[in-house]
């Protein structure tokens, strides 16, 4: 009777299943399926869910058994699908909030390995040290070989001023590293600029893409009327799609700016420049690394792909996948990816990312030993500074925080790089505009 029971609720639960996968439609197009397959594949996965029951070495119960079922067909489609049982539904909706207590990174799976997409600036992660391209070995006492993202990240948020402790892989480091990092509340500036010392150029900062990226982006740019503009998108994870296109709709007169595509024809849409691009004109450069991904990558690949600015730095992570949230009922859910995008060119970003126009890895910029002028000048000012030391004086070399210095150009060879790329964008739109005038 036990048995007839079971076999009973599998029946009721498979049913469910094939009821309910028909009904949102998920997986309409049957393709080369004949209907007599797919419901073999249906009686294995209720022989699959009978067979634990009944054998299984310890009891299980069943709404278990179907949710663990669950998480394993979605974690093995991708890096990116993942079923959200009740904790993880309601960790979402805080995420969503733009406000939480934890260390400020954006993770992936690459490769089969927890991987740091980037640090925020500004937040904890970033303060202690955290690089994009490093892999998470252990949070805490925890293994992460096969856990989900969702598991990671909530392992790592908890109470303000609690500490969080990772191991981390790093390239060419010998042994891993371990991170204590202090617990802090999330609350991300996503954007901000600065004039670029004895230029009219205007560096502008995205650090994500939060729902006024592009509103900020032009205010910033008009009030400030440069003549060339640098976007830094280094380390920026990503955000909301429709400000990836209205930031490229500043730049791109007119054309597609990215499309997705999925197997639904309502998953199929098309982004198109809408005509206005306040700054169609202006020289523009782009920097991007590793951890440039998802809207970054839209937003620099639009660029690049129209021709409208020059990208420096890195090849970009490779996240262009598109995810949806699913809700199964109240409590729960699933993130499925329904759909890829494409740029402009018809290329794809997934698993492949950007590849910059000029390459530049990070570090300073070299120093000429025998340049004296450079070092005096770096001298001077570390002796005045032990000079007012000693005399109480507070140090003022630069109060300026709305100007990027000579100093600061100097440790930052991409950005560096990108300065003179601008310049030499400044050279050839002047002799195109000398020209048109003859």
């Amino acid at each position: 009777m036990m048995k007839y029971y079971k076999f009973l609720l599998a029946g009721f639960l498979s049913a469910f299943i094939v009821t309910g996968l028909l009904f949102s439609n998920l997986f309409g197009n049957e393709g080369a399926n004949s209907n007599q397959s797919r419901l073999d594949a249906y009686n294995k996965l209720r022989n699959v869910i009978l067979s634990v029951e009944n054998y299984y070495v310890d009891e299980v119960d069943i709404n278990e058994i179907v949710n663990k079922a669950i998480s394993g067909l979605l974690t093995n489609l991708d890096a990116h699908s993942a079923y959200l049982p009740p904790k993880d539904f309601q960790e979402l909706k805080v995420q969503t909030d733009g406000e939480f207590s934890g260390i400020g990174i954006q993770i992936a799976i690459k490769d089969g390995a927890l991987t740091i997409i980037a640090p925020i600036e500004g937040t904890p992660g970033d303060k202690a040290g955290l690089k994009s391209g490093d892999i998470i070995l252990k949070i805490d006492d925890k293994s992460t070989i096969n856990m989900t993202i969702d598991d990671a990240m909530n392992l790592m948020r908890g109470k303000k001023k609690s500490i969080v402790k990772l191991t981390i892989v790093r390239k060419n480091e010998s042994k891993p590293l371990v991170f204590e990092i202090v617990r802090d509340v999330i609350s991300i500036k996503s954007t901000y600029a600065k004039k670029i010392e004895n230029t009219n150029y205007l560096y502008v900062r995205v650090n994500t893409f939060d729902k006024k990226v592009s509103q900020e982006v032009e205010s910033l740019i008009k009030k400030e009327q440069p003549s060339g503009v640098i976007l830094d998108l280094r380390g920026n994870p990503g955000g909301l799609l429709d400000q990836a296109v209205e930031l490229s709709n500043l730049f791109i007169k007119d054309g597609i700016i990215v499309s997705q595509k999925g197997k639904l024809r309502e998953s199929n849409e098309e982004f198109r420049a809408n005509g206005k691009a306040a700054f169609g004109d202006m020289p523009l450069v782009v920097l991007v690394n590793s951890g440039s991904a998802s809207a970054s990558e839209i937003v620099a690949g639009a660029l690049q792909d129209h021709k409208r600015a020059v990208i420096v730095g890195e090849k970009t992570f490779g996240k262009g996948s598109v995810q949806v949230v699913l809700p199964l009922d109240q409590s729960d859910g699933l993130r499925l990816t329904t759909a890829r995008y494409y740029l402009p060119s018809g290329r794809t970003i997934q698993a492949v990312g950007i590849t910059p126009d000029i390459v530049v890895y990070p570090g300073a910029v070299p120093k000429d030993e025998n340049d004296f002028s450079v070092k005096e000048s770096d001298l001077k000012k570390h002796l005045q500074g032990e000079l007012d030391k000693i005399e109480n004086k507070d140090i003022k070399i630069n109060n300026n925080e709305n100007i990027i210095t000579t100093n600061d150009i100097y440790n930052d060879i991409q950005l560096k790089s990108a300065i003179d790329a601008l310049k030499i964008l400044m050279v050839v739109n002047n002799n195109i505009i000398n020209i048109a005038n003859k």
